[in-house]
């Protein structure tokens, strides 16, 4: 079976950064969370989409591209927050309505 042609230039070197990047920031969080039982495990790329990892990398990678472009400074990766080293990663939704329909009493509280 003859090999296959890559298509493009740009997405296929682009990709590639960002499945490095996404690597990277499955250590750094697993290094952070595990402290001294941090054996440095790499992660599929299934693990890495479902944990958020890849799409966080691909807006890093993405964002530092148009700032070369654009002749800015490149930010390598913005303090990120104490909780979570992926400020982008998938959360469920808090949903505050209660069931029911209801609506609620207003209480003075004096």
């Amino acid at each position: 079976m003859p090999k296959q042609k890559t298509r493009g230039k740009f997405w296929p070197q682009i990709r590639a950064l960002i499945w490095e990047k996404a690597q990277e920031l499955y250590q750094m969080e697993n290094a952070k969370t595990m402290k001294e039982d941090y054996k440095g495990t790499t992660a599929t790329k299934k693990e890495l989409r479902e944990g958020g990892y890849f799409q966080t990398a691909k807006l890093i990678i993405l964002r530092n591209l148009w700032l070369q472009k654009k002749g800015l400074p490149s930010i390598e990766e913005e303090t990120i927050t104490e909780n979570s080293i992926l400020p982008f990663k998938n959360q469920k939704q808090q949903n505050n309505k209660r069931k029911g329909g209801r609506k609620e009493k207003c209480q003075n509280l004096e």
